[in-house]
């Protein structure tokens, strides 16, 4: 594993803090990590151009910073967006804890699902209820903002419901299931376990979603873009923009020139020179 999930270089938190246009506070509050997570949503795009290109994106925080932060032009998944964001709560002097889970949209048994989303589990001081925190989870029912630890009780984040369930499973942990309301229905977004996992273990995740012929990831552009109005999404040559009031429209790419400038113009991604979208 490359040394970069550990350096021990300074992480820019006024370059980071500028790069997603956030002017709070930087207190480590509830405050604090909601505001900053909103903002980080609405400012780097998700994007997995790394992956459909061929190679698995760096995790090492340096080149993170240099693509997401400094670049200004391209963003990432998971991976990529919840190591910069937990450096930056750490930076702020959050606890954090990184998770792995399954995502379980549309499946039928959880456990068919592997765990490929990372997440993480962000602990305030003065504060005893730990929060579960997410700026990579690219979809509709993603968190727009933190949301305590807390079973059973619906939260309201920034104009989406949540909630938290627990479900059955054979070990030793607790599962928990993030649920969105969607469609007048509660829907299972991903599950996890509180089991702490290490960059080391990104390391394998990310290259095995990057380069995996299999992986959707390595097949397809997938990107998303958070506005204050709306969420895009561009799945392989469809465009989908899902409004507030839950209301979508589609529309189908024509042709390569149309999806670079698609990306350029709605998205704000370069996409790399060279790099096929449409397949």
């Amino acid at each position: 594993m490359p040394d970069s999930a550990r350096t021990t270089t300074p992480f820019p938190l006024d370059a980071y803090f500028e790069r997603i246009g956030w002017e709070g506070g930087r207190r480590p509050d509830a405050a604090t990590l909601r505001g900053v997570q909103l903002a980080h949503l609405r400012a780097i795009p998700f994007e997995n151009l790394d992956a459909l290109g061929g190679r698995a994106p760096s995790l090492d925080l340096a080149d993170l910073t240099a693509k997401l932060v400094h670049g200004r032009r391209r963003g990432g998944y998971c991976y990529e967006h919840n190591t910069l964001y937990a450096a930056a709560l750490e930076a702020l002097g959050v606890r954090v804890t990184r998770l792995t889970a399954r995502v379980v949209v549309g499946a039928d048994r959880f456990e068919d699902r592997p765990r490929t989303h990372m997440a993480l589990l962000a602990e305030l001081p003065g504060d005893p209820r730990p929060y579960l925190a997410d700026v990579g989870f690219g979809a509709v029912g993603s968190l727009l903002e933190p949301v305590p630890l807390t079973a059973d009780t619906e939260f309201h984040d920034a104009g989406r419901r949540h909630r938290l369930v627990h479900t059955p499973h054979r070990g030793p942990l607790e599962t928990w299931v993030l649920q969105a309301h969607l469609a007048g229905s509660w829907e299972a977004q991903y599950a996890f376990t509180l089991e702490p996992f290490e960059p080391s273990d990104y390391e394998v995740i990310n290259w095995h979603i990057a380069t995996n012929p299999r992986s959707p990831f390595a097949r397809r552009p997938y990107v998303q873009r958070l506005t204050p109005d709306a969420h895009l999404l561009l799945d392989g040559d469809r465009v989908t923009v899902t409004h507030a009031d839950g209301t979508a429209t589609e529309r189908k790419l024509t042709d390569e020139a149309e999806a670079r400038r698609v990306l350029a113009e709605e998205f704000g991604i370069d996409a790399p020179e060279g790099l096929t979208l449409l397949r």
